[in-house]
C-alpha cells in the first residue's frame, strides 16, 4: 500500500501528539486476532504479556491475559459470565465498589503498557465491560479509537461449536450480545466497522477505512509493516464457512439477523440508522428478562473453572519462558566470560613471548 490513504485520513494528517489507545471490539472468533495484529504490524503496542496460540489459532490471539482474567473478575462480581448470552447490557456494581475496579483496571493497564504511546488492547470481553474500561482509558488520559471486524455469526457459531461446544443457538445469541454492546458503548468515539472478509481479501481497504474512521493515519504503516501484514493474513485465518441460514436459528436467529444485516452496512461504509439496534436491543433486554435465570448461574460457575486453569495455564508458560530466557542469559555470560579468557591466555602468551625476546636479546 503505496499511502493512498482516504481523503479524510489526508485532511487528519499525522497522529495527533496525544495518546490514543486502539480498541478492537467484538464477539470471541470473530476476526478480532486478524485485526488486532493488522494494527499490531501498523505501529500500535501490543501489552507485555500476550496470550499464545493454540490448536485453535495457531497465529495467536494477541490478548493480553492478565487483562483477560480480570475481565473474567469483573463479570463474574456482577454474576455474569464471558458467556453469558445477557452480559448485555453493562451490570454496575455499587459505586464505591465500581470505583474500586476502575483503579483496578487503571493500574493493570499501566503495567501491561507501560509508556506506549498506542497501546492495543484486544480482549473481546472488553465490548461488555466498555464503560468500566472507558472510564479507566479517560483517567489515564487516552483517547480511544475503535475497530469492529464484522464476521457472519454462523462463522463464529462453527469456531465455537469446534473450541467450546456451543450449540449454535447460544454463539449467535452470544455474538449479537457482543456486537450491540459494542456497538452502544462505542458511539460518539472515532470507529471503524471492518469486514473480516474483506481483511482477508484487501487489507488495504480496510486499513482506509479504520485511518478514515479515525481521522488520523495509522501509526507506523510503512512498506515494512505491509510486507510483515501480507505474510500474516493467509488463506489459513479462513477456519469456518457459515452452515444454514442465520433467521432460520432457533430462538436467537431472527434477532441475530437484524443485528448483522445493521453492521453488514456499516462494515460496506453506510451509515445505518442505529434506531434499529436500540429495538433490537429492546427485544433482548425482553429476552434476557424471560430466560437469564437459567443462564447465568451456570455460566458463572463455569467460567470461574475455566478462568482459574486459564491463569494456571499462562502463569506457568510464563514462567516457563522467563526460566528460558534467563537460562539463555546464563549461557550467554558463560560463553562472555569463556572468550574473555582466552583472550586473556592470548595476551599472556603474546607477552611471555616477547618478554623471552626481550631477555634473550640481552
Amino acid at each position: 500500500m503505496t499511502r493512498t490513504t482516504s481523503p479524510t485520513a489526508e485532511a487528519a494528517g499525522p497522529a495527533p501528539a496525544g495518546r490514543a489507545a486502539y480498541l478492537v471490539l467484538g464477539m470471541h472468533r470473530s476476526g478480532t486476532s486478524a485485526a488486532t495484529q493488522v494494527l499490531a504490524l501498523a505501529g500500535a503496542d501490543l501489552p507485555q504479556n500476550v496470550m499464545p496460540g493454540d490448536e485453535y489459532n495457531a497465529k495467536g490471539y494477541f490478548e493480553p491475559w492478565r487483562i483477560a482474567i480480570f475481565n473474567d473478575q469483573r463479570l463474574r462480581a456482577a454474576g455474569g459470565a464471558w458467556d453469558d448470552p445477557f452480559a448485555f447490557p453493562y451490570r454496575p456494581l455499587e459505586p464505591r465498589e465500581e470505583r474500586r475496579w476502575v483503579t483496578r483496571a487503571t493500574d493493570l493497564f499501566d503495567e501491561e503498557y507501560g509508556a506506549a504511546r498506542y497501546p492495543l488492547m484486544k480482549d473481546p470481553r472488553v465490548s461488555v465491560l466498555l464503560p468500566l474500561w472507558l472510564t479507566a482509558l479517560a483517567e489515564l488520559s487516552f483517547a480511544p479509537r475503535v475497530v469492529i471486524p464484522v464476521r457472519h455469526p454462523l462463522e463464529v457459531a462453527g469456531s465455537l461449536a469446534k473450541r467450546n461446544g456451543f450449540p449454535p443457538e447460544k454463539s449467535v445469541l452470544l455474538w449479537a450480545a457482543y456486537m450491540l454492546a459494542a456497538e452502544a458503548g462505542s458511539r460518539g468515539l472515532p470507529r471503524a466497522f471492518v469486514s473480516y472478509e474483506g481483511l482477508l481479501a484487501d487489507w488495504r481497504g480496510q486499513a482506509e477505512r479504520i485511518e478514515s474512521g479515525h481521522g488520523a493515519r495509522l501509526p507506523k504503516l510503512d512498506a515494512r509493516a505491509e510486507k510483515a501484514i501480507d505474510g500474516f493474513l493467509t488463506s489459513e485465518l479462513r477456519h469456518n464457512a457459515p452452515l444454514g441460514r442465520l433467521s432460520e436459528t432457533p430462538v436467537s436467529g431472527p434477532l441475530a439477523a437484524r443485528v448483522f444485516e445493521w453492521f453488514e452496512a456499516a462494515a460496506r461504509g453506510e451509515a445505518p440508522p442505529t434506531e434499529v439496534l436500540d429495538t433490537v436491543a429492546l427485544q433482548f433486554a425482553e429476552l434476557s428478562k424471560a430466560m437469564s435465570a437459567f443462564v447465568s448461574p451456570v455460566t458463572c460457575a463455569l467460567d470461574l473453572a475455566r478462568s482459574d486453569l486459564l491463569e494456571a495455564r499462562q502463569r506457568a508458560e510464563f514462567e516457563e519462558g522467563r526460566a528460558g530466557a534467563l537460562d539463555a542469559e546464563v549461557r550467554a555470560l558463560q560463553a562472555a566470560r569463556e572468550a574473555e579468557a582466552e583472550q586473556a591466555r592470548t595476551l599472556m602468551a603474546a607477552a611471555e613471548r616477547e618478554l623471552d625476546e626481550i631477555l634473550g636479546d640481552s
